[in-house]
């Protein structure tokens, strides 16, 4: 479904007539060779990427109408990036101090920062920080938490061990499972009729799943549909779980934002601790921090015990140092002095809240602009999602009108961030809505 991309997006996304040559034109490597012509002939264009194409194509977009919605980036009533201003407190109290350096970190990453990014997740409180069988690895934001944990069951978990997805997830979660050769399988989870969970299509596909399946779940905030299971879902998740004997590998892209809260958004998490469960989870601090440019995240697995947890974080670096050696300092830096400040964490807390008030606010006002314009359809769905997206029911046909005709640049399977929008945009949103309901 990413790959069906409208041609208008495709026409912007190169801007040019290059198509790849066949492959029977393509010469071998031995020919290269004694021709001196190309090793790299024979490589072909690689389609764009689903989501990030999209911003490709509206940059090269004229129109001064032109909406992006597409991208998973929080921007300001005026559109524009926002650094929060913690950060930028701390940035000049790191640039000020002259006791810092540049050498290579560990591959573990920094400790500082290793210790409160599992406090933050699990809880200051959890059984298995204080028994010490947490393994945590900082990584390159959460796709690197996931690729590492990805290729940590790929070499550790029974040979042909499938990784569960939810229908649908995030685009690049089959791509990571791909390159570390793990067979990806799928469970139900949105049900398109009520644009809710599919609580019960789901339950059955994890009672289905063979013993030992890794079961990857979304924290909070589910990309792309913002729709969460509620708190006593998740206790009925984590009891099949536990009945079936199956590995819960949680990615944590966006805590804080589902709910404003950071501490409720990692209910499931510390619900599965409590319940003595072994699992993994992936964290990315890209939204919750606006950390995006710095690839700063951790993978970590819990643990029966410390001697496991110090073994998995061996085979961690394993895979880490040959991967990319190891992490970069600097996000890491302004994430563990936050975190480890209380003005500063209560600070920071304080900037979530702006950013996912702002999100819902929008929630609510597209929500007014639709039923003000009369938009045929039942459109509650927009306020009961929560978190940065919402998965709006549009059709293929009708996203294309909504970029052909309206230049609301978007993604081909309906979803749309809702960081995007703003009240200078967000009625013409509305009435771009409309007509393609109408039109498409």
């Amino acid at each position: 479904m990413e790959q069906d991309y409208d041609n208008v997006v495709e026409r912007r996304i190169r801007n040019s007539h290059i198509m790849a040559g066949s492959d029977q034109d393509a010469p071998s490597t031995e020919d290269a060779a004694a021709t001196g012509g190309s090793f790299l002939s024979q490589v072909p264009l690689a389609p764009p990427d689903a989501i990030l194409g999209v911003t490709l194509a509206y940059n090269a977009d004229t129109s001064p109408n032109k909406v992006n919605v597409g991208v998973g980036a929080y921007r300001t009533e005026e559109g524009k990036p926002w650094v929060l201003p913690v950060v930028r407190k701390v940035e000049q109290k790191l640039a000020a101090d002259t006791s810092l350096n540049k050498e290579y970190l560990p591959i573990e990453g920094v400790k500082s920062f290793c210790e409160v990014t599992t406090k933050l997740l699990y809880g200051v409180d959890s059984p298995a920080l204080a028994q010490k069988r947490i393994a945590v690895c900082q990584s390159l934001s959460g796709t690197g938490a996931l690729r590492l944990g990805s290729e940590f069951i790929a070499r550790h978990f029974p040979s042909g061990t499938a990784v569960y997805l939810p229908i649908p997830t995030w685009g690049n979660h089959n791509k990571i499972l791909a390159d570390a050769r793990l067979p990806a399988k799928t469970y139900r989870y949105y049900k398109p009729e009520t644009r809710g969970l599919d609580f019960e299509g789901m339950c059955a596909d994890l009672k289905a799943a063979p013993r030992g399946s890794v079961i990857l779940l979304h924290v909070c905030a589910h990309n792309p549909t913002g729709v969460d299971p509620s708190r006593e879902q998740w206790a009925a998740i984590a009891d099949i779980c536990q009945e079936r004997g199956l590995f819960p590998f949680f990615d944590c892209a966006y805590q804080g934002f589902a709910t404003g809260d950071i501490q409720g958004d990692a209910y499931a998490v510390r619900l599965f601790v409590r319940r003595g469960l072994e699992m993994c989870a992936a964290q990315s601090y890209s939204k919750n921090f606006g950390l995006y440019a710095e690839r700063i995240g951790a993978l970590s697995f819990v643990c029966k015990s410390q001697h496991e947890a110090e073994a998995v974080l061996s085979q961690i670096k394993v895979i880490a140092r040959p991967m990319y050696s190891n992490p970069p300092v600097h996000g890491a830096m302004l994430v563990s002095s936050v975190l480890t400040d209380p003005h500063l964490t209560a600070e920071w807390e304080s900037n979530v809240k702006v950013m996912s008030g702002r999100i819902q606010k929008m929630r609510q006002m597209l929500y007014d602009a639709l039923q003000a314009n009369g938009c045929p359809g039942d459109w509650t769905h927009i306020l009961k999602q929560i978190g940065m997206f919402t998965f709006t029911g549009l059709t293929a046909p009708q996203v294309q009108r909504m970029i052909k005709t309206h230049h609301v640049y978007m993604t081909s399977d309906g979803r749309i961030s809702m960081a995007g929008l703003n009240s200078s945009n967000v009625k013409y949103m509305a009435e771009a809505i409309k007509d393609s309901v109408l039109n498409a």
